[in-house]
C-alpha cells in the first residue's frame, strides 16, 4: 500500500470508532507494523489532522474533521455502486431514479483510473420482481423523517379490511415486497404492514407524541422486524 493511501486509511480508520483505538490495532487492520502507524499519525498530526492520543494508549479523531468528498478508496465505490444498483431494483422510483443519479455522480467525480469500478463494476445486484405499491413511499419517507402520523385503510392477509392510525418508523425493503413498520394505534403495539396492501393513505399533519428515537429504540426491542405482522 503507498503512503499516501495508508494515510488516508488511517484516518479512515479511527473516524469509523467511537473510542481510542492503539497503534497495535490500526496495524493489524492495515498489515503493516507499529513502528509504521506511530510514524504516520505523526505525519497526519503535522498535517493539522486533530488526532487525540499517545502511543499506548490508543488515538482518536476528533469530531468535525472531514475530508474532501468522494475521496473514495476502489473498495469503498464498489461497495457504493453495488448498494446503488440494489436500491435501483427493489426501491420505489423515486429512490430509484436518485440510485441511478448517485452513479451517474460518482463516475463523473472520481479521477478516470478509478471510473471502470463504477461503470465495469466486479459485483452486480440483480433486480427484482416486486409487488406494486398502494401508498406514496416519498410521502411515507417524509412523514417518517417529521414523525407524523398516517391513517391507513388496510387489507390483511385474509382480506379482511380495518382501518389504522399509525405512527410510521422505517421502510423495509425485502426481496418481493416492502414493509412498513409502525406503531398501530388499535392495536396499541408495534406492527409491519404490507404497503402492496394498503387500500388507501392519509398524510396527517399530527405529530406522533413519543420521540423518533425513542419510538425507533423501542422498535428495536420488539424484534417487530423479524417478526412481520400485518393484523
Amino acid at each position: 500500500m503507498r503512503r499516501a493511501d495508508r494515510l488516508f486509511q488511517i484516518i479512515q480508520v479511527l473516524r469509523r470508532s467511537r473510542k481510542p483505538l492503539t497503534a497495535d490495532a490500526i496495524a493489524a487492520e492495515l498489515e503493516t507494523s507499529k513502528r509504521t502507524i506511530y510514524r504516520d499519525i505523526a505525519t497526519l498530526i503535522e498535517q493539522r489532522v486533530p488526532i487525540r492520543g499517545e502511543a499506548g494508549m490508543g488515538y482518536i479523531l476528533e469530531r468535525g474533521f472531514d475530508l474532501p468528498p468522494l475521496m473514495l478508496t476502489p473498495d469503498e465505490i464498489e461497495a457504493a455502486v453495488l448498494g446503488a444498483q440494489w436500491v435501483t431494483g427493489h426501491a420505489d422510483a423515486v429512490l430509484s431514479r436518485a440510485a441511478q443519479d448517485l452513479i451517474a455522480k460518482i463516475a463523473d467525480t472520481v479521477p478516470e483510473r478509478l471510473r471502470p469500478f463504477v461503470l465495469e463494476p466486479a459485483s452486480r445486484a440483480a433486480g427484482s420482481r416486486k409487488e406494486p405499491d398502494r401508498i406514496d413511499m416519498a410521502r411515507t419517507r417524509t412523514q417518517i423523517h417529521e414523525g407524523k402520523k398516517i391513517a391507513l385503510r388496510y387489507r390483511d392477509e385474509h382480506g379482511r379490511h380495518s382501518e389504522r392510525t399509525v405512527w410510521p418508523i422505517a421502510i423495509g425493503y425485502h426481496e418481493a415486497v416492502r414493509i412498513l413498520a409502525a406503531w398501530c394505534e388499535l392495536r396499541t403495539d408495534f406492527r409491519s404492514f404490507r404497503t402492496d396492501r394498503v387500500i388507501d393513505a392519509v398524510y396527517l399533519d399530527e405529530k406522533y407524541p413519543e420521540r423518533r428515537d425513542l419510538l425507533r429504540a423501542k422498535w428495536r426491542r420488539s424484534l417487530v422486524w423479524e417478526h412481520p405482522s400485518d393484523v
